[in-house]
């Protein structure tokens, strides 16, 4: 596919919330979803989508879930970290939340992130696992993510939307500097910012021949390179990996 000249037969838009049973012919109308129409969120959009359920009659209910853990740990502790947040993931989906925010938010001196596909990939696998990943959609608020591969990597292991959120506070502090274009606004800066991703994820998709978001998401469609096999066969089972 040509990203450029065939765009039309193109497509960014994400669905966020609980996927229907496709065999369920009776079960049509059940099961709400929430539509973007690309997937990098700003963070008034996901702002959004944290309070959403005041505005939906409760038909989608939203669960932010911190990816941080305290800093004494160290590296040690990361193991234990990622397993604690599968468990939480898991009971707030048995609870009935259908949108799941992963978060670093919180990360500071004291309280060091997971990285945040370690994270979505964790989480993606331990809900498949216990057969409750099609009931909620992911939602990942992260300052890792800055560049095309990042977002390409967080979709295709899960992730439904992306806030790069210190992209765009990066982006602003730029502008302040004078090191934009001075005629720039805050939000005409910022939508540049995501076209100019939303054209590289459509160049990436491309690559393999895919046309839509939707076919992407959950691919795994990358080569682990570096990674010991008992770290890929636990948390990013079924990709590939040639050492």
């Amino acid at each position: 596919i040509d990203p450029i000249r065939e765009e039309l037969v193109m497509s960014l838009v994400s669905l966020i919330g609980p996927r229907p049973n496709l065999l369920g012919i009776h079960d049509d109308g059940e099961h709400m979803r929430l539509e973007v129409s690309q997937p990098i969120l700003t963070n008034k959009d996901l702002e959004r989508i944290r309070n959403i359920e005041k505005t939906t009659d409760g038909a989608f209910r939203t669960c932010t879930l911190d990816i941080c853990y305290p800093a004494d740990q160290g590296a040690d502790g990361m193991e234990a970290a990622v397993a604690a947040l599968d468990t939480a993931a898991e009971k707030a989906v048995t609870e009935g939340y259908n949108i799941l925010i992963l978060s670093d938010r919180s990360v500071s001196a004291d309280r060091l992130p997971i990285p945040a596909l370690l994270a979505t990939a964790g989480v993606h696998h331990h809900l498949i696992r216990k057969g409750l990943r099609s009931r909620c959609g992911l939602v990942i608020e992260t300052g890792e993510a800055r560049e095309v591969h990042h977002f390409a990597c967080l979709l295709g292991f899960g992730a439904s939307a992306v806030n790069p959120y210190v992209a765009f506070e990066t982006i602003e502090d730029m502008r302040l500097r004078k090191l934009l274009h001075k005629s720039l606004s805050e939000p005409e800066a910022r939508e540049h910012y995501l076209k100019a991703v939303g054209k590289g994820l459509l160049k990436t998709m491309s690559k393999m021949g895919i046309s839509t978001l939707q076919s992407y998401h959950g691919a795994q469609l990358f080569e682990a390179i570096g990674l010991a096999d008992e770290l890929i066969d636990r948390y990013f089972p079924g990709t590939s990996s040639r050492i």
